[in-house]
């Protein structure tokens, strides 16, 4: 007779091997590795330049609208959904800092927005991916900003689809103009650009 393990077992097997395998392999090899829905991601680059100034620039636009008791949170932890199977690493986390407070992963649901700005390397991993991942974990409000182009959109209000929750709404900006970001406008204007 064979046993075969139950879905949700054989699925926490292989997401606590995924995540030893990013344990181990992030202190050797450079990049930000991340579980999603398909498999480990890896961005090879590290992030400089445009990027950065981008992540620093909407970090402090955020915090100076925002009430002091949360931050746009742009270091680590990850944020991770284990039993859902995801980790994600968002360029800037809206929390509480209470809910910052934490050892070790960040819940998702405790996360207000998640901003991302497209890396050069693999912006399919921002514009596909996380569209994908953000809802399914709960994250209320996803914004996307690409230096590649000079334009982004803000996703919202989650809703349930036969293939798991997704962002029922998305609205398009273009640097240059003011965007709303989970309840607080920031200005995009002076955004750098990749060359």
């Amino acid at each position: 007779m064979t046993v075969a393990p139950d879905s949700a077992r054989q699925d926490d097997f292989q997401y606590r091997a995924m995540r030893d395998a990013v344990d181990q392999l992030g202190y050797g090899l450079p990049g930000k590795f991340e579980i999603t829905k398909e498999g480990i991601v890896h961005d090879m680059m590290a992030p400089g330049g445009p990027h950065e100034v981008t992540v620093s620039r909407i970090s402090r636009r955020l915090e100076r609208e925002m009430p002091d008791e949360l931050l746009a949170h742009t270091g680590t932890p990850d944020v991770e959904d284990g039993p859902g199977g995801i980790m994600r690493h968002p360029d800037v986390t809206v929390i509480a800092w209470d809910d910052l407070g934490v050892e070790g992963a960040v819940d998702p649901r405790a996360v207000l927005a998640a901003v991302e700005v497209v890396s050069r390397s693999n912006p399919d991993n921002d514009w596909v991916g996380k569209v994908r991942d953000y809802p399914l974990i709960g994250i209320p409000v996803y914004a996307v900003f690409d230096p590649r182009t000079g334009t982004g959109a803000v996703f919202s209000d989650i809703h349930a689809t036969p293939e798991g929750p997704r962002y029922a709404t998305r609205k398009d900006f273009v640097y240059g103009e003011d965007v709303t970001v989970a309840g607080w406008t920031v200005s995009t204007g002076g955004l750098p650009r990749y060359a």
